[in-house]
């Protein structure tokens, strides 16, 4: 860590002194010289850092030289932050200047340190700020130069610090992966199916007992999501649980992943709990109650009282590391107790990762050393990934025999020596990704960490430096560090979004519990349990992580924290902040107040000047901001999500020259964005998702030069400024209603020609009648030459006229073939939705067949369409998924191939989904190879899961099913009441087409007869 600090210090340095000579301004008097001396200090320091930070973990001497320089060097990056935050003020002063017409002598060269030029009104002060910048830097000077001479006495071994983040194939996968553990899952599959109810206990609860990182949350997920299991419980709930047991926050859970809004309930727990009484009685649930640490019996006791109203045959998984918790939740002869994996067990583990982009001989050179590592995982699945991921960017065999001889493996004071593995792929680190890992730490346990924020937090503590990686933007290095952790497998349970991208994540509390231990005197979480508490706060505290508050002021003072950089809060119910203690946190880059209760935010707040990172996300009583925000010229992101009272944003937004990132999501009472905003020439990502209020966004949008990621949907203005084709940087423009082919002043189709760096998900809605000129209006888009478009959507909203109107319809649906032929995407398209089609026949454009990387291919709202015609869908070599959904007129599907030699249709397709089709009849299944040729065509081969949702009329399954999808794993009828019913009990005409399927679910429609659900 100290090195990365050392980096940003030496960076900031080069950067003020490069500011100072492009500006012609010396805001210090005679610090070069000062400068010089720090650089070279602090360049000869990092030198030996490598050594000293592996070295410290031993020697209490070297922790305490290590400490020493960490807080020199901190205290030095606020010395330069603040000398830069002159320079921003100067700038935006002669820009306001120049801006309204100064007087010529405001043009001329301006020299900070003439005492005449500043002896006016509040410059007095300035002068005086600007030499304690110069004494500090002096002082600080003298420390480090201290530490440095010190460093001689260590006999550091010296090395070369990189701090490029090398980029490494993205080949390795980071799916969780599980060896071992089969006798394991079947045991728990087998009592979770049990009919067993011994003495009428229900639910019956089954413990699952180990040591932390021995895999128990992944035994519990593996059989959470066996299709076994599934099909046996009507509801499956999933709750982390922790220290503290908190029954209200359980119960809160429960109701919400039933689909009870909470937020109705009164206060009282009782209540809560007559609610989950109602909202479980007669139902078979599985409850997972993960990571249970709580050893009081009244506590567990009344939960479970409240959970007894559910079906006979309901289960209760609890997993902890506590055999009381065991006893005290469970009965004895349902738990099981988890053991270590057997050696070769934990070797294939290892193995599957560390080898996974190596060949055959590199993988028989380095394994018996790879053995000799395994065995001191000491069985631990968490730790066999976690250097397996280590290993995996190795492939010399020293770099693996340094790993086995680290003397890190002769620590004995840690937990179960499940540190030192960690500590070996800490290690390996850049300096910079170090720093965020370490940064984790401030999230709670269980948290679910949202990638795009952390990333986001990261770059407001300064750890996205751009060093020796100048073509690249701070965000690009933050999901270039966060790759790297996943590599690593540092984090888990990815939540991802339909494109297969990271949306979310967590950690193991192995890690967490890790972190903690490497930053026990920088970072400190601090649970209220209610109650008057004292607690005292660390002199060095640099992050201060805050959980359940209660209702009232900020619960904590600050008066002696000098160096605190963020402050954080989770479930809290804070509802004020005093002045005093805003002033007592200048030093404070990140302040997360969100889901509080907050109504005002003080005028203080104003001279937070290191402040980069502002959340007041979801205080839902929160009117405006106060003006004095305008003046934080350092802040980089503001979220203000769900601040459902919020009317405005300041007038002045304009002054926050380095704001990146504004989130304004779900302000349902905003109606407008300052004009001021178009002057934020830094601003990368603006989202103002469903401000349902919000007229429009402002005219001069096209200054806005920096902007990537501009996110309005269901902003239902009238118009939509063309200003915003002038955005060539922009790559996600997720803008619901507004690319539409038409009259006026509003963004069109041909607009969009410019925007050649668009990438990610492109939605293009195109709004009433179409005009015989579209076409030609959608040509000029360009869609073709936006190669890092990866995924479309094109719909067609308008409404259809009366039969006696058809030929109207008819010229409709002609002009859309047009427009859809027109619109041509990149080759490198992967997804593709097009829906509200108005003809009567499933059309193709022109250039379906050219997309060559297409995965997924969605049809949507086709209402009068009545034949789906799947000839030229077969060859799509790329294609995985085909969905056809909401087709209400659809009669008949057609599987129509006709040919004279072998050949492979839809070879990649694995998914094929049928969804509210209620006049679909048949299928139009013609294949003349079957009787007259010698080499049949290959159809389907790769289809693994076949789904029919809503198809009331479907009579029959297609034949192909058993004679060539040789994979088809799991087959899904639901809502298709005849079809259902020729498949009923195992044995219907329909029966023998999918016996071969392994996993099969028929639901059976239903309908609602005298308040009482029957089947159909």
């Amino acid at each position: 860590m100290a090195e990365a600090l050392i980096s940003v210090v030496l960076e900031q340095l080069a950067s003020i002194t490069c500011q100072q000579v492009q500006q012609q301004v010396k805001l210090v008097v005679d610090v070069k010289k000062e400068v010089a001396n720090l650089k070279d200090n602090f360049r000869a320091i990092k030198a030996v850092l490598k050594d000293a930070e592996e070295r410290q973990v031993k020697e209490d001497s070297v922790k305490l030289w290590l400490d020493n320089l960490k807080d020199v060097s901190k205290e030095m990056e606020d010395v330069l932050d603040d000398w830069n935050t002159e320079i921003l003020k100067l700038q935006i002063e002669k820009q306001k200047k120049e801006d309204g017409n100064a007087l010529d002598t405001t043009k001329k060269k301006v020299c900070l340190c003439i005492p005449i030029a500043l002896f006016k009104s509040g410059q007095i002060s300035r002068v005086l700020f600007r030499r304690n910048i110069a004494q500090k830097i002096k002082d600080l000077n003298k420390r480090l130069a201290e530490i440095a001479d010190i460093r001689q006495n260590f006999n550091f071994q010296y090395t070369k610090s990189g701090t490029e983040l090398i980029e490494r194939q993205k080949t390795t996968s980071f799916v969780d992966q599980t060896f071992g553990r089969v006798d394991e899952k079947e045991l728990l599959v087998g009592k979770l199916l049990s009919k067993s109810n011994p003495e009428g206990q229900s639910p019956i609860v089954i413990p699952i007992v180990g040591m932390g990182g021995i895999g128990k949350t992944t035994l519990s997920q593996l059989a959470y999501n066996d299709k076994r299991v599934q099909e046996n419980f009507k509801e499956r709930i999933w709750v982390c649980v922790s220290d503290p047991f908190n029954e209200l926050n359980i119960t809160k859970t429960i109701l919400g992943l039933l689909g009870r809004n909470v937020n109705s309930i009164s206060s009282p727990l009782d209540a809560f709990f007559e609610c989950l009484q109602k909202y479980i009685e007669g139902k078979k649930f599985l409850l997972v109650l993960d990571d249970v640490w709580n050893q009081d019996h009244m506590k567990w006791a009344n939960l479970k009282l409240h959970l007894q109203k559910g079906a006979v045959g309901s289960k209760i998984i609890v997993t902890t590391r506590k055999e009381e918790v065991a006893r005290m939740m469970g009965a004895p002869d349902n738990t099981i107790n988890l053991k270590v994996l057997s050696d070769e067990n934990c070797w294939s583990l290892f193995a599957g990762i560390a080898f996974a982009n190596s060949n055959q001989d590199e993988c028989r050179n380095l394994e018996p050393i790879g053995r000799e590592i395994v065995k001191k995982c000491k069985g631990l699945p968490l730790v066999a990934k976690i250097l397996g991921g280590l290993m995996c960017c190795k492939k010399e065999k020293k770099e693996w025999q340094d790993v086995l001889s680290s003397e890190i493996w002769e620590l004995h004071t840690m937990e179960q020596h499940v540190f030192q593995p960690l500590l070996l792929s800490y290690y390996d680190l850049t300096p910079m990704i170090k720093q965020c890992l370490l940064y984790c730490v401030t999230f709670p346990k269980d948290h679910v960490i949202n990638r795009k924020v952390l990333i986001e937090l990261w770059m407001s503590q300064g750890f996205l430096v751009s060093i020796g990686n100048k073509e690249k933007t701070i965000i690009d290095i933050g999901e270039l560090y966060f790759d790297d952790l996943v590599r690593r497998f540092f984090f888990q349970n990815f939540k991802k979004d339909e494109f297969g991208d990271i949306e979310k994540c967590q950690m193991h509390d192995i890690v967490h519990d890790f972190l903690q231990y490497l930053t026990k005197n920088e970072c400190l979480i601090v649970e209220f349990k209610g109650g008057e508490e004292r607690i005292e706060l660390p002199n060095k505290l640099g992050h201060l992580t805050i959980m359940f508050a209660p209702k009232g002021r900020f619960p904590l003072s600050f008066d002696h924290c000098q160096r605190l950089r963020s402050i954080t809060t989770f479930n809290c119910e804070i509802t004020s902040l005093s002045r005093e203690l805003i002033l007592q946190l200048k030093c404070v880059r990140t302040l997360n107040l969100s889901d509080s209760d907050i109504e005002e935010v003080p005028d203080e707040v104003g001279v937070l000047v290191h402040l980069r990172y502002l959340d007041l996300s979801e205080n839902r009583r929160l009117k405006k901001l106060p003006d004095s925000l305008c003046n934080l010229v350092n802040l980089q992101t503001l979220r203000v999500d769900g601040c459902g009272r919020l009317e405005k944003l300041p007038e002045a937004m304009g002054k926050l020259t380095s704001l990146q990132h504004l989130h304004a999501r779900l302000c349902r009472r905003l109606k407008k964005l300052p004009d001021s905003l178009c002057n934020l020439v830094n601003l990368h990502t603006l989202r103002v998702d469903w401000c349902s209020k919000l007229e429009k966004l402002p005219e001069a949008m096209g200054k806005l030069t920096s902007l990537q990621h501009l996110h309005a949907q269901g902003v239902w203005g009238p118009k939509l400024p063309k200003s915003i084709a002038r955005l060539k940087s922009l790559r996600t423009l997720d803008l619901e209603y507004v690319v539409i082919e038409g009259e006026g002043e509003g963004l069109r189709l041909s607009d969009l020609r410019d925007l050649d760096e668009l990438q990610g998900k492109l939605w293009i809605r195109l709004e009433g009648k179409l005009k015989d000129s579209a076409a030609s209006d959608a040509e000029k888009a360009k869609l073709v030459n936006k190669k890092h478009l990866l995924h479309l959507e094109l719909w067609f909203d308008w409404e259809r006229e009366s039969e006696s109107e058809g030929d109207d319809d008819s010229n409709q649906s002609s002009i859309q073939e047009a427009v859809l032929n027109a619109l041509q995407p990149n080759s490198n398209l992967e997804s593709l939705q097009i829906g509200g089609y108005g003809g009567s026949t499933l059309y193709y454009p022109n250039w379906t067949s050219s997309l060559i990387n297409l995965k997924r291919l969605t049809f949507s709202g086709y209402d009068v369409c009545k034949y789906v015609p799947l000839s030229v869908l077969g060859y799509l070599g790329s294609l995985e998924t085909l969905r056809f959904d909401g087709m209400e007129g659809v009669k008949k599907v057609g599987f129509e191939y006709s040919l004279d030699h072998q050949v492979i249709l839809f070879p990649n397709l694995k998914q094929l989904d049928f969804s509210s089709m209620m006049e679909w009849e048949e299928w139009d299944h013609h294949d003349e190879n079957d009787a007259t040729s010698s080499s049949p065509t290959c159809f389907m081969p790769r289809l693994s899961t076949l789904s029919i949702f809503g198809c009331d009329k479907l009579k029959t399954l297609p034949d192909f099913l058993p004679r060539k999808t040789p994979l088809l794993q799991n087959l899904i009828i639901d809502w298709c009441g005849i079809l259902s019913r020729s498949c009923k009990d195992r044995q219907g005409p329909e029966w023998s087409k999918i016996s071969h399927i392994p996993n099969i679910k028929i639901q059976r429609k239903t309908v609602q007869k005298d308040g009482v659900w029957i089947e159909q």
